[in-house]
C-alpha cells in the first residue's frame, strides 16, 4: 500500500481533488485510459478551466496515479495499476459504507515505536487517523472491528518495527459512559463539521436537481459533491448512534447523498459517453470497476 496514492490532503474542490474524483470514478470502467482532450472536456463540466486542469494533471502524475500515455496517436492519460487498489478501497468506502451496531467487536491497536524512530510513528499515526481510528492513549488506537483488515494492512506495509498488535474485543469497560470515552478518542466536533459542510455546500443544489436532471448538470453536481463527501467515510468510523450526539448531523448528510445518487449516477455517465465516446463508464457499481481489462 502506498502513502502517496492514499494521499488525502487535497482540498475538496480544488482542482486537483476534482481531477482525482473524476479519475477514480470513471477511468478504470473505460478500460484505464482517457484522451487528454476528453478529460479536460470532463473537467471544465465540474468547473475546472483547462490550464488549471493541466497543472492539476501534473500533480496527480506525480501522486503515482496517472501517466501519460498515446493511443492510435492520440495523447492521453492511463490510470497506473499501483493505484487501482486505494481506488477500489474508496469504493468501499463511498458506495458500500459501514455502520457499527451494538453488538459489533471493536478491533484495539497497540504499538511501540522507539523514540529514534519516529518517522515511522508518524506514518502509523497518521495512516490509522486516515482510516477512522480513534486515539485511546498515544500508543493505543481503537476502531470498529470492520476496519481491522485495513489496520492490517497498513501494519503490514509499515513492517514490523511497529511492534503492533491487534486485539478483537467484545466489550470496552471504564469508569465513564462509553459515549464520554469515544468523544475523547475521536475528534466528533470535526467529523460532524465535515457532515454539516457538505449539507451547507450541496444540499440546496442536490434537491433542487430534480428527478431527471441534464446529463451535463447531473455530472457536474455528482463531481462536486461526491469531491466533497468522499473523504468522509474514511475519518467518519460509523459509530452506532448511541454512541454519538443526538443532533449528529451525519442524519441528514448520509440520506442526502443516498439520494443524490438514486438521481444522477446514470444521467451523470450519459454525459461521459457523451464526451469520450466509450460504453462503459461508471454508473455507480463498484464491481464493475474493481480490475482494468
Amino acid at each position: 500500500m502506498s502513502a502517496i496514492l492514499d494521499d488525502m490532503d487535497s482540498r475538496p474542490g480544488s482542482a486537483t481533488s476534482l481531477l482525482r474524483t473524476v479519475v477514480g470514478t470513471y477511468l478504470r470502467g473505460m478500460g484505464g485510459w482517457i484522451a487528454v482532450s476528453h478529460l479536460v472536456e470532463l473537467m471544465r463540466t465540474a468547473g475546472v478551466s483547462a490550464p488549471r486542469t493541466r497543472t492539476a494533471l501534473s500533480r496527480v502524475k506525480n501522486k503515482g496515479l496517472l501517466t501519460p500515455e498515446v493511443r492510435d496517436g492520440v495523447p492521453g492519460y492511463r490510470l497506473l495499476p499501483e493505484a487501482v487498489p486505494m481506488l477500489v478501497r474508496g469504493d468501499r468506502r463511498i458506495y458500500t459504507p459501514r455502520w457499527m451496531t451494538e453488538d459489533d467487536r471493536w478491533c484495539l491497536i497497540s504499538y511501540s515505536v522507539p523514540e529514534e524512530n519516529r518517522g515511522l510513528r508518524h506514518q502509523l499515526r497518521r495512516r490509522l487517523h486516515w482510516i477512522g481510528c480513534g486515539s485511546v492513549s498515544p500508543a493505543l488506537w481503537v476502531c470498529p472491528e470492520y476496519l481491522a483488515e485495513e489496520v492490517q494492512e497498513i501494519v503490514d506495509d509499515l513492517g514490523p518495527d511497529t511492534g503492533a498488535t491487534l486485539f478483537l474485543v467484545d466489550e470496552v469497560r471504564g469508569s465513564v459512559p462509553l459515549a464520554r470515552q469515544v468523544a475523547t478518542w475521536w475528534d466528533l466536533d470535526a467529523i460532524g463539521d465535515l457532515h454539516e459542510a457538505f449539507v451547507s455546500a450541496h444540499g440546496e443544489q442536490i434537491r433542487s436537481l430534480g428527478t431527471d436532471p441534464k446529463p451535463e448538470r447531473a455530472f457536474a453536481t455528482w463531481i462536486s459533491s461526491l469531491d466533497t463527501w468522499r473523504i468522509i467515510p474514511y475519518l467518519d468510523p460509523g459509530l452506532p448512534a448511541s454512541l454519538l450526539p443526538a443532533d449528529w448531523p451525519g442524519k441528514e448528510s448520509i440520506p442526502l447523498f443516498d439520494s443524490l445518487q438514486k438521481t444522477v449516477l446514470t444521467r451523470a455517465a450519459a454525459h461521459v459517453r457523451a464526451v469520450t465516446g466509450r460504453e462503459n463508464p461508471r454508473t455507480g457499481s463498484p464491481e464493475q470497476t474493481q480490475e482494468m481489462p
